[in-house]
């Protein structure tokens, strides 16, 4: 545990998202997609470690293989594959600490600060989420959230919800920029995923 963390009041659960279908990537799972000789899943897992207390992964296939990375594997409790709040959903529930922080499991690049900065605007504002904003957008996979979310999180997705950056909206979210839109950037496809692989 990083020491910076282990000083912080609030201390935070790394939610790691795994459980989509890679449809773009041929139906594989992409968190275990080799990128430089190891899974993209373990790329993740090197940045966000040190920015916080623990780690749970969320999948839905592949069990053991995740398993083996030394961390909890949490299955979606909403059947249907419905996307990336279902996963979250599953990690609130499954979530020990006061403040939950999710990541993409194809975002090997992700910010060696973005929990500091999160957390920062979390505490100095009403808001109970602070979600990442570059100069492409929101970046909604990337959410620090005050577990109390979860309630209201229900109620979204019972409304027939589906999209994260709509539901964070909805439950009170404030953007912080972040430069470095790269850091950001995700694979989706074996494309890109070769394209990473000579940069």
């Amino acid at each position: 545990m990083h020491s910076d963390t282990a000083r912080s009041p609030s201390r935070i659960t790394g939610l790691i998202l795994a459980g989509g279908q890679g449809r773009r990537m041929g139906g594989v799972d992409k968190g275990l997609r080799l990128l430089n000789g190891k899974p993209l899943i373990a790329h993740v897992i090197d940045r966000l470690t040190p920015q916080v207390d623990t780690i749970l992964i969320s999948a839905n296939r592949n069990e053991v293989e995740y398993r083996r990375f030394g961390y909890p594997v949490q299955a979606d409790g909403i059947p249907g594959f419905i996307g990336p709040l279902a996963g979250l959903h599953a990690g609130l529930i499954a979530c020990a600490t006061p403040l939950l922080v999710t990541a993409a499991c194809d975002s090997p690049l992700l910010p060696s600060d973005l929990v500091a900065q999160l957390r920062a605007a979390l505490t100095s504002t009403d808001s109970r989420i602070a979600v990442p904003r570059t100069l492409d957008g929101l970046q909604p996979t990337f959410a620090l959230m005050r577990r109390d979310v979860l309630p209201a999180l229900d109620a979204c997705l019972a409304a027939g919800e589906r999209s994260l950056q709509s539901c964070f909206r909805q439950l009170g979210m404030t953007a912080v920029d972040f430069p470095d839109s790269g850091a950001f950037a995700n694979i989706n496809t074996p494309e890109e995923l070769a394209a990473f692989r000579h940069d």
